[in-house]
């Protein structure tokens, strides 16, 4: 089954105009349409390369030439929009990585304004920005908003000193406090991430931890349990015994008290790693999980764009030099292009809306993917407590269907049976 790339963990941690300039202040996310349209950038660069990232980001001590990237994401903004069947408006834009807030605003800046030239861009359109707390300057933050960025999403990843080097972090706990200060003071709108279940993690440790993060005042917050990814050197220390995460019951439990916690807080999760007061949430990232479309700009980014022969599944070329050969050569990065077929339009349209706390409408997915699971297959999930059938012909997974959403969606997919509604 195949599985877009959706907004990462921060900073890999992911002529100006101003703020308001054709755009409103961002709406309420619930707003944001199943058929939105949003633009993700990548960023590949970091200070420093994370022991447990596996996401697709380098470093480059001698520095990079910043304006020819710049000349690389106009050209690809430029040639991807040629081939879209629909273009516009622009929901959201999300800068990702790597690390964006390495760029310099001025770059922010001519990307924004290509975006808003070639596609246009809805009133309320969300724009956010990753950034890690080490390069974080209330400066360089200032003139991020008068790019037009709206939002700000911190990569923190824990709030104690020897958790954050045992992870590699260039940050200290009281650069964390710093930048979330800065933040909040420029921006209305500012999410952090937090990463659990890491190695020596007891509940005890992260109850006290997360408490202190609803205490920060965020109204959004990313909350990840600690994966070891293949080709990490986190996966190298525990193949070879040295590193020890939680058990799996440990783990479940960890993430049974996080959704404790949030929702008693007014922060419940609509998404399993996302949590967000009412109208807070992430616009990009309910763009992704209610299977809108969205272009991927930039090394190693991926896209679902909608096209006069379907929707298209793209991925760029992962090397930033070799991504800008491409683009210079070809007018865009992609190294994948696949127009996907109906089935695997409703495998992802699955995959990705039972996620979500609001689930998914069954009378879409027909649409989309021309399909519909079993009703008995429906029915036995129901009656095991892992799926609810709620409202207008909608599903979504319980919480206790959250612990084995793979198994879930892979039984749905299984029972699909043609439905042309």
């Amino acid at each position: 089954m195949r599985s877009p790339i959706g907004p990462e963990p921060s900073s890999c941690s992911s002529t100006p105009v101003s703020a308001e300039a054709g755009r409103g202040a961002p709406g309420a996310a619930g707003v944001v349409a199943p058929e939105a349209f949003a633009v993700y950038v990548h960023w590949p660069f970091c200070a420093q390369k994370c022991p447990y990232c596996d996401f697709n980001s380098h470093v480059r001590h001698g520095g990079w030439d910043e304006r020819a990237y710049l000349d690389a994401y106009l050209a690809e903004i430029a040639s991807t929009a040629r081939g879209l069947a629909s273009r516009g408006p622009v929901e959201s834009i999300f800068f990702g990585g790597g690390t964006p807030s390495l760029m310099q605003p001025g770059t922010v800046a001519g990307i924004i304004e290509a975006v808003e030239a070639t596609f246009g861009v809805s009133d309320g359109c969300e724009i956010t920005l990753e950034a890690n707390p080490g390069s974080v300057e209330a400066g360089r933050f200032r003139g991020y908003l008068a790019a037009g960025v709206n939002r700000v999403s911190l990569g923190v990843q824990a709030l104690d000193d020897g958790a954050l080097k045992r992870l590699g972090r260039l940050h200290s706990l009281a650069d964390a406090l710093a930048a979330l200060d800065i933040a909040r003071a420029t921006f209305d709108r500012v999410s952090f991430d937090l990463i659990y279940a890491r190695p020596g993690m007891t509940e005890a440790v992260w109850e006290a931890e997360l408490t202190t993060a609803l205490r920060l005042g965020s109204d959004h917050l990313s909350l990840y349990q600690l994966t070891i990814e293949e080709g990490t050197p986190f996966a190298d220390l525990h193949r070879a015994g040295k590193l020890h995460v939680p058990e799996p019951e440990i783990a479940d439990r960890l993430y049974a008290l996080t959704q404790d916690m949030t929702e008693a807080a007014g922060m419940p999760a609509y998404e399993i790693s996302n949590h967000a007061r009412p109208g807070q949430e992430s616009r990009h990232n309910l763009v992704y999980w209610r299977y809108g479309s969205y272009v991927g700009l930039g090394p190693g980014a991926h896209g679902r764009e909608l096209r006069p022969d379907g929707r298209v599944a793209t991925v760029n070329e992962r090397g930033p030099e070799a991504w800008m050969q491409r683009v210079a050569a070809t007018g865009r990065g992609v190294i994948e292009d696949q127009v996907l077929t109906a089935e695997e339009q409703a495998d992802e349209l699955l995959l990705m809306g039972l996620r979500l706390s609001e689930g998914i409408d069954l009378v879409r997915l027909a649409r989309v993917g021309g399909v519909r699971p079993d009703q008995a297959v429906i029915d036995r999930l129901a009656g095991l407590g892992v799926l609810e059938v709620f409202g207008n012909d909608r599903i979504r997974a319980t919480r206790a269907g959250r612990f084995v959403l793979n198994e879930v969606v892979r039984q749905l997919s299984k029972s699909f049976r043609p439905d042309l509604a």
